[in-house]
């Protein structure tokens, strides 16, 4: 037999454990599905809205209850007038019937027309930073509004124009321009986070139970001899089936990204494919290297979930990792998933130039050669029968 025909053989017994094994079945396809449908519906909407907000309004006036419309008209935020007091307000939050809290004291009104400043209360639950953070910029900007119309109508009754009442006002404007994500929408940099780091969950896991079941089972002297006793190719013709079943996983995530979520795409969606098709192999790789390492499905399954999940922590979705101390910095580095974050979020959101996408690709394949040294030890491992057995 040639060693196409090893390698073909190596496939079809890969085949027939794969429609036997409803684990596999799983960790494959059908968890991967899965995962990416419930992420993609719970961002649907893309951006958070309607936070409950309780208004105590102590004042009980024509502006109070035109400052709670305007609350209530931002998207951030959804008012609710049931509420007498400060303290039925603090247990609404610790009881999460609300995110936060505006009191408008007594007086406000009188104070605002005798040309005194009134000072409202704003408690905000900001247990979740970044719906704290929305929530507080939602209600702020509706105050201004609310401010900068009283002002005007008062400018405007000492006989100024309108023009000149807004030159008074606010000498200076600043136009905002919010780059890259000018929606600030959750999917385009959650989703674009959650998504990969699950593929990739799924990707080492899925590996490791694939190869790690053959040293448990002492199976892999046989693997061996189906591949004409050429490991490279026994190895290979086990891993290539998967590598494209979850290549075909990565383009089931991308046309959730950026066909029904609506991502943008303002780079070289070619980078982002290349990018995708390292970041399995590297992932097939270092789950080599962990199998090769321990010698022990259930420790090498362990130690996969452990730092698959890490990656997402150090991959600077959501604290920017030049923020990080010096060794945390250095911690990034050690996971595939950092590079492949900057080779999407250059090539989707921003569209850099081609040339920004080259070192993270480099990366990702230094990750795939260094698994694959630990491929002699790997083989040791499947012919030694003292690490048989051991999950």
């Amino acid at each position: 037999m040639t060693k196409i025909d090893h390698f073909i053989d190596i496939i079809w017994r890969e085949y027939h454990r794969f429609r036997k094994d409803r684990t596999l079945q799983f960790i494959t396809i059908a968890g991967p599905l899965f995962a990416f449908t419930l992420v993609a519906w719970i961002f649907s909407a893309n951006v958070p809205r309607e936070l409950p907000v309780a208004i105590v309004d102590l004042d009980n006036t024509a502006l109070s209850r035109q400052i709670a419309r305007m609350v209530d008209a931002t998207a951030i935020a959804a008012i609710n007038r049931n509420y007498t007091s400060l303290d039925e307000a603090q247990k609404a939050i610790e009881e999460g019937k609300a995110d936060g809290v505006l009191c408008i004291p007594d007086g406000t009104e009188k104070d605002i027309y005798r040309g005194k400043n009134a000072k409202l209360a704003l408690y905000i639950n900001n247990a979740n930073v970044l719906k704290g953070g929305m929530l507080n910029s939602g209600i702020r900007k509706a105050m201004s509004t609310i401010s900068a119309g009283i002002k005007l109508q008062i400018q405007m009754k000492n006989g100024l124009t309108q023009d000149q009442a807004m030159s008074r006002i606010m000498p200076v404007q600043l136009r905002q321009v919010l780059l890259f994500n000018p929606y600030t929408s959750y999917s385009y940099y959650l989703s674009a986070g959650l998504m990969p780091v699950l593929l990739i969950v799924f990707v080492l896991l899925g590996t490791i139970y694939v190869i790690g079941d053959e040293l448990y089972r002492g199976s892999g002297s046989q693997w061996i001899r189906s591949g004409g006793g050429n490991f490279m190719i026994a190895l290979f013709g086990k891993l290539l089936p998967y590598t494209f079943i979850y290549f075909a996983l990565a383009m089931v995530m991308n046309l959730i990204l950026f066909k029904t979520l609506g991502m943008p795409l303002h780079g070289n969606f070619s980078i982002i494919l290349i990018g995708e098709f390292l970041l399995i192999l590297s992932y097939q790789s270092l789950a080599i290297f962990l199998v090769a390492v321990t010698s022990n499905l259930r420790l090498s399954l362990s130690l996969g979930s452990a730092y698959s999940m890490l990656a997402l922590t150090y991959s600077g979705l959501t604290f920017p990792v030049f923020g990080m101390a010096t060794i945390s910095q250095a911690i990034a580095g050690a996971f595939p998933f950092t590079y492949w974050m900057k080779i999407l979020i250059s090539q989707s959101l921003r569209g850099e130039p081609l040339q920004h996408g080259l070192l993270p690709l480099l990366a990702l394949l230094l990750f795939t050669l260094f698994g694959l040294l630990f491929i002699p030890l790997l083989r040791y491992m499947l012919l030694n029968r003292k690490r048989w057995g051991k999950i």
